[in-house]
């Protein structure tokens, strides 16, 4: 059978697919430093212009290593496209602002990170673009915030940082109703643990600066899709706009991938560890971790996701003091806004990632003075936990 015909395993695919080699067989991807390319004649210059013949043309457009981290990603996702951007947020930016334009709607979860919050409450409706937020768990929300022109549904599940989970395949029925495009910010879960374009989804972005990376090296970000959702929404806009993923950052990403598997599997039984021995301590008011039975959308997750994934997100009792004291008591865990590490980081969101909201805009997302939300590394678990304990007896 021809190896091109072989379907190999996932983790198999994250350390192969997309490689090519150049004259000289290197072993590991070549990276190609190179802002253009050039042509045997000005004949071939124009069909490539026109997408006429394959080839590159510009490292804005494209570029051999970031066409590698491209086929990867798609690979990995399942996906039948991909287009790298610069970050994380290029991605959701790019992705949601390609399938709009003045006049048109879009419905959002309410549960954000605070700059995808930004993006929908405040970037579109400068163009034009009117905004709806519902509570992305109530699906009787999304269908009342339907309009006419309502164009895309977008949603991170699980969110950042109160780890909220959405019924992916519910919402994205819902805008297939309407002949609207679901698009879904799938960082927290990986797509190890979850894959939104099975269960509907339209479009898929990660911030890939978090576990593709996993080593907080680089920037990155990736959107995922069909070939003719990339094509209509996507390339032309990145094309002409400029938010190119560096080749150097891409083939950082494509070292990253093949740990991928391994990483995130370590990371995720070490969280579910890390919870298990949390659950029920006296200074916490509240623990949500995605592998916990006691998760409150513990049935969708059964459903939608394979693993628990490498967050955890705890309350404080005593409010933003408590979780100040915990915080600057940790000498093992980091203090970072960052996540997907391979050391375990933490942060209060309250002040960090969603300061700029009112306390009753957090509140309503959840995000309470007390809450600290921890990615977790690749420590061993008992060191993690004896050093949480330690701080949560300071705080």
């Amino acid at each position: 059978m021809s190896h091109d015909l072989v379907k190999h395993h996932l983790e198999t695919r994250l350390v192969h697919d997309g490689t090519f080699r150049s004259e000289f067989g290197e072993t590991s991807e070549a990276l190609f430093l190179t802002q253009g390319h050039v042509y045997t004649s000005a004949e071939e210059c124009e069909a490539r212009f026109k997408d006429e013949v394959p080839g590159y043309i510009y490292a804005r457009f494209s570029n051999p290593t970031v066409a590698m981290f491209e086929a990867r990603m798609a690979s990995l996702e399942g996906a039948e496209a991909a287009r790298a951007t610069a970050t994380g947020m290029a991605a959701v930016t790019a992705a949601l602002m390609g399938q709009v334009k003045a006049g048109d709607h879009v419905v959002a979860a309410r549960a954000l990170f605070g700059s995808c919050r930004y993006v929908i409450e405040e970037w579109l409706p400068r163009f034009g673009v009117a905004t709806t937020l519902v509570d992305g768990k109530d699906l009787a929300a999304w269908k009342s915030a339907v309009r006419p022109n309502t164009k895309v549904f977008f949603l991170e599940s699980p969110s950042n940082p109160t780890l909220e989970i959405i019924d992916i395949a519910a919402v994205a029925k819902i805008a297939h109703e309407v002949d609207a495009k679901l698009t879904v910010d799938n960082v927290f879960a990986t797509p190890m643990q979850q894959r939104p374009l099975e269960m509907g989804a339209d479009c898929v972005v990660y911030s890939a600066t978090k576990h593709i990376d996993g080593q907080g090296r680089c920037l990155g970000g990736v959107i995922l899709g069909s070939t003719q959702f990339i094509n209509d929404h996507v390339k032309t806009p990145l094309r002409q706009t400029g938010p190119a993923l560096s080749p150097f950052n891409a083939w950082v990403m494509l070292k990253g991938l093949e740990t991928l598997a391994v990483r995130v599997e370590r990371q995720t039984r070490t969280a579910g560890i890390v919870a298990d021995a949390l659950a029920g301590h006296p200074t916490l008011s509240k623990l949500i971790y995605c592998g916990r039975a006691d998760h409150p959308q513990a049935d969708i997750i059964k459903k939608q996701m394979t693993g628990g994934s490498t967050l955890i997100a705890f309350e404080l009792k005593a409010g933003k003091e408590a979780a100040f004291r915990f915080l600057n008591a940790l000498s093992l865990i980091r203090i970072s806004n960052n996540l997907g590490d391979a050391k375990s980081l933490i942060t209060h969101p309250a002040t960090t990632t969603h300061q700029r909201f009112t306390s009753e805009e957090r509140a309503e997302m959840g995000v309470g003075d007390g809450l600290v939300r921890l990615s977790i590394g690749l420590e061993h678990p008992d060191d993690l936990i004896r050093d949480i304990v330690a701080a949560l007896e300071q705080a």
